[in-house]
């Protein structure tokens, strides 16, 4: 009697069909593999950098490369294909497959033949000096890789830093002091440059006796100490100004002469006849001396002259005269970048100073006030008896700056102003008076 083995539940089961090869004869062909046509495709360009932000590829991440990465990540992205520089996609219209196809490109250098990409010469990575193992483009010889620069040390100035850096031999700079830096500072706003034409500044105010004719003066020379172009300030009063008195003249024409041969001017060299120059770089052009011709001078003989002027000089300063209500003095605003009201320290006088910034704001130049700069002379008399503070307080609501200008004896005897003996303070209001109304100009 036969055993029975038994019979697994798994046996029991129809057994699964298992595909059976066909052979040449009876193998039907697939669609998919007929022998049909290539199908077109759409070659994208070129992309020699990855876009900012990736974009979000239309296939999904079911792109299949044939692109060898290496050890590196493969490509699942239409944005990770482009950051590829030399990178070709071929999409058939029909499958939708992706084919990843790479090709050298190459970098042409002027005059040196082509570089394979990964083989473009840098030195990023490679120590100074050492040779670069393919040729070198002619725009990797930059001046900062040639030329050994040597950083300058600037030395400071002024009491103690001076002091302690040379004490240290050096090791030790702690800077400019704080006065010197002020120094530096109020030089960088005088010597500020324009573009566009001449700046005309005038000097103004309704009362005479209260400095306005020395503030022109002390202005000018602040102005042409520092800047490198020319200035000059011209005595516009139509009585008789005293600008020229304030510097050693070098000859006897005035402005009367300019207009009157106003044709013959043609070059710098044939003006400066009819100029006077001082120490400090600034030129004077003075008015008539004979008050019964100096009436003359009116609004078409100022812009004679402004025209000839500007055509020289890049900071033009006015001397104006008390009539405020003359012709010359509308030609003088109307040519205006910016203003000085020169006031003394009384109270008639600050009275006198308020009423024509009144005057100039309701006669069209409000905007000319507001960024005019009021300078208050405290050596005139009754300036120890009124509250300086207080006039300062208004001025500031109307104005853009205000400067004192210090007691000096020099200024006081009303001579010939030399600059080297003037007190230290009063050249300094000077120059801060310069810097303030430079940094007021468009």
């Amino acid at each position: 009697m036969t055993e029975k083995k038994p019979v697994s539940r798994a046996a029991k089961t129809p057994a699964a069909k298992t595909p059976t090869k066909r052979t040449a004869a009876t193998k039907r062909p697939s669609p998919a593999k007929a022998s049909a046509p290539e199908a077109p495709t759409r070659r994208s360009t070129r992309a020699t950098r990855p876009p900012a932000v990736e974009s979000q590829s239309p296939i999904g991440d079911s792109i299949e490369t044939g692109l060898d990465m290496g050890s590196g990540p493969v490509p699942t992205t239409i944005a990770e294909l482009k950051a590829l520089h030399t990178t070709e996609i071929e999409i058939p219209l029909s499958t939708g497959e992706v084919v990843v196809t790479v090709e050298a490109e190459s970098v042409e250098s002027a005059g040196q033949g082509e570089y394979e990409l990964n083989e473009i010469p840098t030195r990023r990575g490679r120590k100074r000096g050492v040779l670069s193992s393919v040729p070198e483009p002619v725009a990797m010889l930059t001046p900062d890789r040639v030329l050994e620069v040597t950083r300058e040390v600037v030395r400071p100035e002024g009491f103690p830093n001076n002091a302690i850096y040379w004490s240290t031999l050096g090791l030790v700079n702690r800077g400019d002091s704080p006065a010197v830096l002020h120094r530096k500072a109020i030089d960088a706003a005088i010597s500020r440059r324009f573009q566009g034409g001449s700046r005309y500044v005038p000097v103004l105010t309704r009362k005479g006796g209260v400095g306005k004719t020395t503030t022109t003066a002390l202005l000018g020379m602040a102005l042409a100490r520092v800047r490198e172009d020319r200035v000059i300030a011209i005595d516009a009063n139509p009585d008789r100004g005293t600008l020229a008195e304030r510097f050693p003249k070098s000859t006897d024409k005035t402005v009367r002469d300019v207009v009157s041969q106003a044709s013959s001017i043609q070059s710098f060299t044939a003006f400066s006849d009819y100029i006077s120059r001082d120490r400090n770089r600034l030129d004077v052009l003075a008015s008539d001396t004979d008050p019964l011709l100096s009436e003359a001078f009116d609004e078409n003989d100022y812009n004679v002259v402004a025209d000839i002027v500007s055509k020289y000089y890049t900071v033009v300063l006015t001397d104006c005269g008390t009539g405020i209500v003359h012709s010359v003095m509308k030609a003088t605003l109307e040519r205006a970048n910016g203003l000085v009201i020169v006031s003394g320290g009384s109270f008639d006088e600050a009275r006198l100073a308020a009423e024509t910034l009144t005057w100039l704001e309701s006669n069209g130049y409000a905007d000319l006030v507001r960024q005019s700069v009021v300078l208050i002379n405290t050596a005139t008399q009754g300036t120890n008896l009124v509250n300086l503070k207080e006039i300062e307080n208004h001025f500031k609501s109307r104005v853009r700056e205000i400067v004192r200008m210090p007691y000096d004896p020099l200024l006081a005897a009303g001579s010939v102003v030399e600059w080297d003996r003037l007190k230290p303070h009063t050249r300094a209001a000077a120059r801060e008076l310069a810097a303030l109304v430079m940094d007021g100009l468009e």
